[in-house]
């Protein structure tokens, strides 16, 4: 009886070979066929650095582009980091008179979220934030000191669970241009800063938990149609 032949493995190298060419030709052609049925357009544009520089008026937090982040010492390991995924803000410029710049933010408490589930329902209890009885975290401007073309220092009262305390950001004029995209005058800023918990009274874990939290801010804001402008106090709405 003969015995079945079995391929040597340079004829199965080769079978590879000639298969994965394959799928690369067909991938190969396909994405030549949907490159000349498609036109690709690339958004590039340029900005302007300096703030005196900006239109204003009225902005408002662009919904879609914007990072408000907390971080913590963890045990002295490490700075965990929790982030809030819904907030508000309503921004009035005056490169004219830079003292006249002002902001005002509303987090909703309840967009916590440290990637750990079970983490968000204690930060969010009544043991910390209290969100189910104070629902917002604000911050309202009260002075703005240029300390360069693009940098200033923001001086204002943060509010957490009912308790104000006044807080200082270092501000980052990331630049003005029309959105390539809405043609709306959009501008954006970064914002650094830190805060001491316990003055809001979230003293809980200390001090397995540090008392200064780490403040990052990048946004971006655009100058809504008239009659459109919406102030930033009701941020926990949908």
């Amino acid at each position: 009886m003969t015995q079945p032949r079995h391929p040597t493995p340079r004829v199965t190298q080769r079978a590879r070979a000639y298969a994965k060419f394959g799928r690369a030709c067909v991938v190969s052609a396909a994405l030549a066929s949907l490159a000349a049925c498609t036109a690709v357009r690339v958004v590039t544009h340029t900005v302007d650095t300096t703030l005196a520089q900006a239109p204003a008026g009225t902005y408002q937090m662009d919904a879609d582009h914007w990072s408000i982040v907390f971080d913590v010492e963890h045990l002295k390991y490490s700075r965990f980091v929790m982030r809030f995924d819904r907030a508000k803000a309503t921004l009035q410029l005056d490169p004219n008179a830079p003292g006249n710049n002002s902001v005002k933010v509303a987090i909703d408490a309840t967009s916590l979220d440290t990637n750990v589930k079970a983490l968000d329902k204690i930060v969010m209890g009544d043991s910390l934030l209290d969100a189910a009885r104070a629902p917002s975290i604000t911050f309202e401007s009260t002075r703005f000191i240029p300390t360069g073309p693009g940098t200033g220092k923001l001086t204002g009262n943060l509010t957490i669970r009912g308790k104000t305390a006044p807080v200082e950001l270092d501000v980052v004029f990331n630049g003005s241009a029309p959105n390539p995209l809405t043609r709306a005058p959009t501008v954006g800023f970064a914002a650094t800063g830190a805060f001491d918990r316990s003055a809001f009274g979230l003293t809980a874990w200390y001090p397995a938990v540090g008392n200064d939290i780490h403040v990052r801010i990048q946004a971006e804001f655009e100058q809504p149609a008239p009659g459109a402008a919406r102030d930033a106090s009701d941020a926990t709405a949908n």
